[in-house]
């Protein structure tokens, strides 16, 4: 096979934009570069991988597979350049993945315990869902994935995290526990999802609703409102008296992960204590 690199990150860009025009911009090359790679690709493979609408570029069962091991390959491409242009003080690279909501008071607080620890290894961050952390885990993008739903592989460790804790906040100092028509719900996995609905099953159903945390927090202090999120997410805007807990409103918990691969333990012998500590915050 000849595939190569260009072609998988044209394609790549064709998905993440949504059009041929768009990808040509994204990349700096002609849009009949563009069509060249996508057109070349679909021919080594043997299949249509895009179809141009006037909504924009769909892909095919076949680019739905496609786009993968893309992903991957590109990856673990760029991980490879990185590696092999590493100056000679830098001992390690350490690819730390985290979903975005578990990043504040968490995945930082990793961040900044490996750098103190290993001075001498070079950080890569990703963010991305549960899904995209497992699959960069399983094909080595990343050495340490921290997730809210954990799969634990063959050769990967899991520390548990200190749960989270959700407390309903609110932009107003007397706002009601139940039935304030600028209650917003965020999804917070599905063990919050039962018992909220169990506890407010009297409570009018939330007009709006966010998949992150961090976007619920961000539409809070545009718009006002009130909200469930990580009492970590809080907390800074407690203190600074733009938020407020809800006293008397229940308080939930959910769990968070740590995964890290075997070998990656095994080379960096400084990395199990900086888990455990995490482990017992």
């Amino acid at each position: 096979m000849n595939l190569n690199l260009n072609a998988l990150t044209t394609f790549l860009a064709i998905v993440e934009t949504g059009s041929l025009v768009r990808a040509s911009e994204h990349l700096s090359v002609t849009q009949s570069t563009v069509t060249a790679r996508l057109k070349a690709l679909e021919e080594e493979l043997g299949q249509t991988l895009i179809i141009r609408q006037k909504s924009g570029a769909v892909l095919t069962p076949g680019g739905v597979r496609l786009r993968r091991y893309a992903e991957t390959m590109t990856g673990l491409w760029r991980q490879a350049l990185q590696a092999t242009a590493l100056p000679d003080a830098v001992e390690t690279v350490v690819n730390l993945g985290c979903e975005p909501d578990l990043w504040p008071a968490v995945g930082d607080s990793l961040f900044d315990a490996i750098r103190e620890a290993a001075p001498s290894a070079a950080l890569s961050i990703w963010h991305g869902d549960t899904r995209r952390l497992t699959e960069w885990l399983q094909h080595g993008l990343i050495d340490i994935a921290i997730t809210y739903r954990p799969t634990v592989r063959s050769g990967q460790s899991i520390t548990a995290l200190p749960r989270d804790r959700l407390i309903l906040v609110s932009t107003r100092r007397n706002a009601p526990v139940r039935f304030d028509p600028g209650y917003v719900f965020v999804e917070s996995g599905d063990e919050f999802g039962r018992q909220h609905a169990a506890v407010f099953a009297d409570a009018d159903i939330a007009r709006i609703s966010f998949g992150s945390a961090r976007l619920g927090l961000e539409h809070l202090f545009e718009h006002g409102g009130s909200t469930y999120l990580p009492e970590r997410l809080a907390l800074p805007g407690i203190k600074q008296g733009v938020l407020h807990q809800i006293e008397d409103a229940p308080v939930f918990e959910r769990s968070g992960y740590i995964i890290a691969k075997d070998d990656m333990l095994e080379r960096c012998g400084w990395l199990e204590e900086i888990l455990q500590r995490h482990a017992g915050r």
